[in-house]
């Protein structure tokens, strides 16, 4: 399931950015502090083989972050954006990218809350930023799982195409279209019938 994950993140992910990208949407200044620390991170976390079980409450735990903050903090504005702080970045990206690297999600559903309660960026912004280090973490927890010999089944061609067209259609109408919370709350219940699967279920 990790590899996958992360495989499938490099492309819905470069396709996000390259769209928010393309809106103005990017700041080379918040992203950098997070990619440096996170990227070796998600290295090792790559490296770090989780027993199955612990692995599914791990991500399950995970994806409650998004869901909590679809449903109630869905309306977030940031009407002043506040200046980063580097050390804090820092210590921040490390931490995301072991778990990038070690359950395989990227690291966005992370930042992109953390983002948004701090001020720094605004949503436009977040998108963007979460797009690129989601790939950029992907690629480097990748990296650590393909030092282990993995192997992926033939179904994954299939699941690649089937990511990147949903990933071009959903950059183009987030970065350019979309300004509904009707998407985020369909997303929020796909992901708590995901979470619910992940913490309470055997399968």
């Amino acid at each position: 399931m990790k590899p996958t994950a992360l495989l499938l993140n490099l492309f819905v992910s470069l396709t996000s950015f390259i769209q928010f990208y393309r809106g103005k949407h990017f700041n080379w200044k918040i992203f950098l502090p997070f990619a440096i620390t996170s990227v070796p991170m998600a290295f090792v976390g790559g490296l770090v083989t989780v027993d199955a079980d612990i692995y599914k409450k791990i991500l399950g735990v995970l994806l409650l972050v998004p869901i909590i903050r679809f449903l109630f903090f869905a309306n977030i504005k940031v009407e002043e954006i506040k200046k980063s702080n580097l050390i804090l970045s820092l210590i921040i990206g490390a931490v995301i990218g072991f778990l990038s690297g070690l359950i395989g999600i990227g690291g966005g559903i992370i930042l992109s809350p953390v983002l948004l309660l701090l001020k720094w960026t605004d949503m436009k912004q977040t998108a963007a930023i979460s797009a690129l280090f989601i790939f950029v973490n992907s690629l480097s927890g990748l990296a650590g799982q393909l030092t282990k010999g993995i192997n992926f089944s033939p179904d994954m061609y299939g699941y690649v195409a089937v990511a990147f067209i949903g990933g071009i259609c959903g950059a183009y109408f987030g970065s350019l279209k979309f300004k509904s919370n009707i998407l985020k709350y369909m997303l929020a219940v796909v992901l708590i019938v995901a979470a619910y699967k992940l913490l309470f279920t055997q399968a």
